[in-house]
C-alpha cells in the first residue's frame, strides 16, 4: 500500500464561484488504483461532486442564496462580516473521498468534482489530496 500527498492552489474571482477541479485532480493522481481524499482547508469553501451543467450550477447558487438570506443580521458578522459564507459551508462538505481506477477518478458519467468558493475573491485557496492505494 502506498500513501501520497499533494495539493492544489486555487484563485477565485467572485464572492460565490463554482470551479470544476476534476481535470486538475486527474493530472495529479499518481497511483493506479485506490482512493483519494479531497479536502479544502478553508471554513468558507466546500468540495462537492455533482453534474457540470450550467443550469444546475445556477440553481445551486440560487438555492443557497435563498436558504441563507442576506436579509438577516447574523451574530458572526460582528467579527468579519462573512456569516453567510460560514453558514453555507455548514450545509456543504469540506471534503470528498472518491475511488481511483486506472490512475483517474472513477466518477459516474455526469459527475465532476467542484471547489465551491463562498467568500471570495481569494488567492491561494488550498485543497489537499491524499491518495491511498497501489
Amino acid at each position: 500500500m502506498t500513501i501520497k500527498f499533494n495539493s492544489l492552489k486555487i484563485n477565485t474571482n467572485k464572492n460565490f464561484e463554482i470551479i470544476d477541479i476534476t481535470a486538475k485532480i486527474n493530472e495529479i493522481i499518481d497511483i493506479d488504483d485506490g482512493i483519494i481524499s479531497i479536502f479544502s482547508k478553508h471554513s468558507t469553501s466546500a468540495i462537492v461532486v455533482n453534474e457540470n451543467e450550467s443550469g444546475l450550477l445556477n440553481d445551486f447558487e440560487f438555492m443557497l442564496n435563498n436558504l441563507i438570506s442576506d436579509k438577516f443580521s447574523y451574530d458572526h458578522d460582528r467579527i468579519d462580516n462573512n456569516a453567510r459564507s460560514h453558514l453555507m459551508s455548514f450545509l456543504l462538505s469540506s471534503s470528498e473521498t472518491l475511488p481511483i481506477k486506472n490512475g483517474k477518478l472513477d466518477l459516474g458519467t455526469w459527475q465532476s468534482v467542484f471547489f465551491i468558493e463562498l467568500d471570495g475573491p481569494r488567492n491561494n485557496r488550498t485543497v489537499t489530496l491524499t491518495m491511498v492505494g497501489e
